[in-house]
């Protein structure tokens, strides 16, 4: 299920874009899934065209979903790759953390800020 919250300071289609990608990445979408047209899934949520074609569009572009033409939208195989890049990035974060001699407490505060937020600003020191 998808829910958008129009009050939040994320924009609709990044709402949209996390929510489907943690869907895929949780398996909750499997692999081969058809997704909705971007029309269909427009309506549904009383968002605009361009806001669901750009989720797709982004969503594509990290190899989540593929398009078939006039087949439609699917799931892709290729959740695992992103799998990997998160692994990648966290071990040059922990990389730059421990080069840095910074707290793992607080690096963890500073992900989960930047998580949240989307800014990766932190109200503590900066490790950067």
């Amino acid at each position: 299920m998808i829910s958008i919250d129009t009050s939040s300071p994320v924009p609709p289609y990044e709402q949209l874009r996390a929510q489907l990608a943690r869907q895929i990445d949780e398996r909750t979408l499997a692999v081969g899934t058809r997704l909705p047209t971007v029309r269909r899934l427009a309506a549904d949520l009383g968002l605009a065209v361009n806001t669901v074609a750009r989720a797709y569009r982004e969503l594509e572009t990290a190899g989540l979903i593929e398009t078939r033409g006039r087949a439609g939208t699917f799931v892709g195989p290729a959740g695992e790759p992103s799998r990997t890049r998160l692994r990648q990035a966290a071990d040059e974060y922990a990389a730059l953390v421990r080069r840095l001699g910074a707290d793992t407490d607080e690096a963890l505060r500073i992900v989960q800020a930047a998580l949240h937020t989307g800014t990766g600003t932190s109200t503590g020191p900066r490790l950067a």
